[in-house]
C-alpha cells in the first residue's frame, strides 16, 4: 500500500509507528537491529569481487572481526571499481548511480551505486522525515496527498535528485515548478517561476541545502516586495483573488512596520528541510523569514540519508536501517592528522559520550559498497536521552567537514592539494601560506588565507591584498568548479586574504618547534602566527640596519 493510501485508510498512530518508529528504540533494541543488518550486509560484501578485492585474502566472519582487522577506508579504495561503474563486482545489483565532487583541483567526480534495497530504505526514511518536519508533537504530523513543494534541489545525477522521484512513488506532490520543467531552467528562471507557482497554489513545503534556501527565500522577499505598481500581463498577481487579498495585505503591513515583505507574509509553510553543512549560519534568518524553524536532516552521495531532527529541532538521530555507523572520537582524529598513516580506533553508536566529537564512520547496509567508509563529516553527541522527544537514544548536531577540507555553504571541499595547484598555476610569488575556514560578523562561512610573499616580489612589484584576492579567485573558479558557483548561485565571495611580513613562517618554526598544518590549524596556532609578524619586522629592520 502506498503512502497515499495509508493516509487514506490507516490510523496516524498507526502510520507514526511504521516510518518514526525508531524513535522508541531503546539503545539495546537499536544496535541488535545494528548489528543483525550488518552481518547481513557483511556476508553479502565479502562474497563480491569488491569485498575480496579490499580485504586482500582475509577472510572476516564476524562484524567484531571486521572492525578489529580491517582498515578504515576512503574513496580512493574504491574508485577504480566505481569510477568505472563496475556494477558486477559489487555486492548487489546497483539501480542508479549518483554523483558529486569529489576534489576539486585533483579528482572532478566521485559516483556511489544505490541498490533497490537501499532505495526502498531511503524511500522510507525520506517519508519520515516528511512527516517529522510537519510534526508539531509526537503522532502529530499533517502532510497529505495534494502538497506542494517549492523546488530548490540539484537534479539527478545529484543525491537531492532522488527525493522527487521517491516520494511520487508514494504520494502526490506537486513540484513548484514541476521537476522535469525545473531542471531544465536556470537556478534564477527555476525561483521566479517557482514563486509565481506558489502565489497561484500556495506552498505547503520547502527542502533544500540551508544556503540555498536562504538565498532562495531572500530572493523570494526581493520579488514580493517589486511586484507593487507591476500590471502587465507577466505579473506574479494574476492569482485567486483569496491570494491577491492576501498579497495587498502584507504590503500595507509591511510599510507601517518599515519592512520588505517576507515569505511568512505570503505562505503558510508547514514542512521546512534543510540538508548540507552550515545550516546554523542560516537556520535563525530562515526561521524569520517563513515562521517556522527548519528541521534539518543530514543525507549524503555515499551514505543516502542517515538522519533526522524531530519536532523539537534539538538535534539528529541517525536511521537504524541506513548504515552501520561508528565514530572516531575527537583525540583520536587529531592523532590521525598528526599521523596520517596511524589508523584510528572507533567506538559505537552505544559507546558515544554526551558533549563529545566524533567523526562518522560509515558501513552501507542493504548491498551498499562502502565498508568502514570516512565520509568526512563531523558530529557532536548532544545527548544520550531526551525527555521533551522522549526517546532514549544518542542525537547529534552536525559540525562540519574534518578539519583538513574546507566546505563553504555545501558547495566546496577545498583541500591542501586544492589550494596548491592554485597557487602553482597563479604563478604568484608566494613563499607559503595556509587556509582556515571561519565565520564573518554575519555569521556567515568564508575561507580565510594568510600568505606570504616571497621577499623579492616585494621589492619588484607592489602586489596589494586585493590584487592577491582577485588573482587566486580566478584560479579557484578554474580548479574548483563549484567555487564559482557560490558566487553564480549564492552571490557568495567566500575568500579573505591576509598578508604575513616575511619571514613570519620561518620565524613560527623556530618560536614553537613544529610546522603549522596547512589547513584549518587551531585557533590558538593562527594567533601565535599572526603575533609574531610585529617581532618579524622588527628583525628584518635590525638586519637592514647592519
Amino acid at each position: 500500500m502506498k503512502f497515499e493510501e495509508k493516509l487514506k485508510q490507516s490510523r496516524a498512530e498507526d502510520i507514526w509507528n511504521e516510518y518514526c518508529g525508531f524513535l522508541d528504540l531503546n539503545i539495546d533494541e537499536y544496535m541488535n537491529i545494528q548489528n543483525r543488518l550488518m552481518e547481513e550486509q557483511l556476508s553479502l560484501w565479502t562474497g563480491s569481487q569488491l569485498g575480496k578485492k579490499l580485504l586482500k585474502g582475509k577472510s572476516i566472519h564476524s562484524v567484531k572481526e571486521l572492525r578489529e582487522s580491517f582498515p578504515l577506508t576512503t574513496y580512493e579504495d574504491y574508485a577504480d571499481v566505481l569510477l568505472q561503474k563496475r556494477g558486477d563486482m559489487l555486492p548487489a545489483e546497483p539501480i542508479i548511480w549518483i554523483q558529486t565532487t569529489w576534489e576539486g583541483g585533483k579528482h572532478p567526480i566521485k559516483v556511489a551505486p544505490y541498490t533497490e534495497g537501499m532505495l526502498n530504505t531511503y524511500k522510507n526514511n525520506i517519508l519520515a522525515c516528511m512527516i517529522l518536519c510537519t510534526s508539531t508533537e509526537k503522532m502529530r504530523f499533517s502532510a497529505k496527498a495534494g502538497d506542494t513543494m517549492l523546488y530548490g534541489l540539484a537534479p539527478l545525477p545529484y543525491a537531492t535528485g532522488l527525493m522527487p522521484r521517491a516520494l511520487c512513488d508514494e504520494i502526490t506532490v506537486e513540484f513548484l515548478p514541476p521537476v522535469e520543467e525545473a531542471e531544465k531552467l536556470s537556478f534564477s528562471e527555476r525561483n521566479k517561476k517557482g514563486f509565481k507557482m506558489g502565489m497561484s497554489r500556495g506552498i505547503d513545503f520547502f527542502f533544500g541545502l540551508g544556503s540555498v534556501a536562504y538565498y532562495v527565500s531572500r530572493s523570494l522577499s526581493q520579488m514580493a516586495s517589486s511586484e507593487s505598481g507591476k500590471n502587465g500581463k507577466g505579473s506574479i498577481l494574476h492569482v485567486s483573488p483569496k491570494r491577491l487579498a492576501r498579497y495587498l495585505r502584507a504590503k500595507r503591513i509591511c510599510k507601517k512596520e518599515g519592512r520588505d515583505i517576507m515569505p511568512k507574509d505570503l505562505f503558510d509553510l508547514k514542512g521546512f528541510m534543510v540538508a548540507g553543512t552550515d545550516n546554523n549560519c542560516y537556520k535563525n534568518e530562515l526561521e524569520e523569514l517563513w515562521g517556522i524553524r527548519p528541521m534539518e536532516l543530514f543525507a549524503g552521495t555515499e551514505p543516502s540519508c542517515i538522519g533526522t531532527e524531530t519536532w523539537t529541532r534539538e538535534g539528529m538521530y541517525f536511521f537504524p536501517d541506513t548504515c552501520f555507523y561508528e565514530f572516531i572520537p575527537e583525540e583520536e582524529m587529531n592523532k590521525n592528522l598528526e599521523n596520517p598513516s596511524y589508523q584510528p580506533k572507533t567506538c559505537l553508536m552505544n559507546e558515544v559520550l554526551a558533549g563529545e566529537k566524533y567523526e562518522i564512520v560509515i558501513s552501507v547496509l542493504k548491498g551498499g559498497a562502502f565498508m568502514r567508509y570516512r565520509v568526512g563529516d563531523v558530529y557532536r553527541c548532544v545527548a544520550l536521552e531526551s525527555s521533551k522527544d522522549q526517546t532514549k537514544l544518542p542525537r547529534f548536531h552536525y559540525i562540519d567537514r574534518v578539519a583538513d577540507i574546507i566546505d563553504i555553504a555545501g558547495f566546496t571541499r577545498i583541500s591542501q592539494s586544492a589550494i596548491q595547484t592554485v597557487v602553482n598555476l597563479s604563478g604568484l610569488d608566494i613563499e607559503d601560506w595556509l587556509a582556515v575556514k571561519e565565520y564573518t560578523s554575519e555569521n556567515k562561512p568564508r575561507m580565510h588565507m594568510y600568505v606570504e610573499l616571497k621577499p623579492d616580489s616585494l621589492v619588484s612589484r607592489a602586489v596589494s591584498r586585493e590584487i592577491l584576492k582577485e588573482h587566486l579567485t580566478v584560479y579557484f573558479k578554474y580548479v574548483d568548479h563549484d567555487y564559482k558557483d557560490l558566487k553564480r548561485i549564492l552571490g557568495m565571495d567566500p575568500l579573505q586574504i591576509t598578508i604575513l611580513k616575511c619571514g613570519t613562517f620561518a620565524e613560527y618554526n623556530k618560536t614553537y618547534q613544529k610546522k603549522l598544518r596547512k589547513i584549518n590549524p587551531s585557533i590558538r596556532d593562527v594567533r601565535n602566527l599572526t603575533a609574531l609578524q610585529k617581532n618579524t619586522y622588527e628583525w628584518q629592520q635590525g638586519r637592514a640596519e647592519q
